[in-house]
């Protein structure tokens, strides 16, 4: 069952008996990377097979990480599929607003804390959105979808990843985006340590960058 249609790659709620292996139980998600027919057909085969190896890596590495993130259970890198553990659990974006103001800083903090981990890791997610978190009935929050991630310890890399996640907060959670930004930062800066503070300042430095660029120069960067 298609679950989600994206741009680089659609994702499929599937029994796991008829996936993996007949005696299992349960659901698994299988994402699947799309040909590009505008690409030379030797470098869409390449793109999509680099990419799909890489996203079940981070997958492990941010679970190593200290990062709840699915289980990746077969990589095939002829048919460009991961096959995952499904999250039961809904989007922190449909949540995030509903919630009273302590449960939401406390969701926000940990949220904050497990950023930190992945950029202590050297890994940033590349599409920080609380539509790419799960939070499970247990409180736990999941982070999905690490394909547009990587490993990149530099400033610039950390800083972009936080900007993303702040404007995503501007963007759906307007009412409470303040509220909201306020707890992440005090959740990574709890979580990260040293060095913490010049990767917020290089958020703000970001964010200044984005506001005067015209908009028609912004597309090119």
């Amino acid at each position: 069952m298609l679950m989600k249609k994206g741009a680089e790659a659609n994702l499929y709620l599937e029994p796991f008996a008829r996936v993996l292996h007949r005696a299992g139980e349960g659901k698994v998600v299988v994402k699947h990377r799309i040909s590009k027919r505008y690409r030379i057909l030797e470098i869409d085969k390449q793109l999509r097979e680099s990419r799909t190896t890489l996203e079940s890596k981070l997958f492990a590495d941010a679970k190593r990480a200290g990062v709840p993130a699915p289980l990746v259970y077969e990589v095939d890198r002829t048919g460009m599929r991961i096959v995952m553990e499904f999250i039961d659990g809904r989007q922190v974006k449909l949540v995030l607003d509903k919630l009273r103001p302590k449960a939401r800083r406390k969701l926000c903090e940990l949220i904050g804390r497990q950023v930190a981990r992945l950029h202590r890791a050297g890994i940033v997610h590349g599409d920080l959105t609380t539509s790419n978190m799960i939070l499970t009935r247990k409180g736990r929050v999941y982070f999905v979808d690490f394909g547009l991630g990587g490993y990149n310890p530099l400033l610039e890399a950390r800083g972009v990843d936080l900007h993303l996640l702040r404007r995503a907060l501007q963007s759906i959670h307007f009412q409470v985006t303040d509220e909201a930004y306020r707890a992440v930062l005090a959740g990574y800066k709890r979580e990260f340590g040293e060095g913490a503070s010049e990767v917020i300042e290089r958020v703000e430095e970001i964010e200044r960058r984005g506001r005067y660029v015209p908009k028609e120069e912004r597309a090119w960067r």
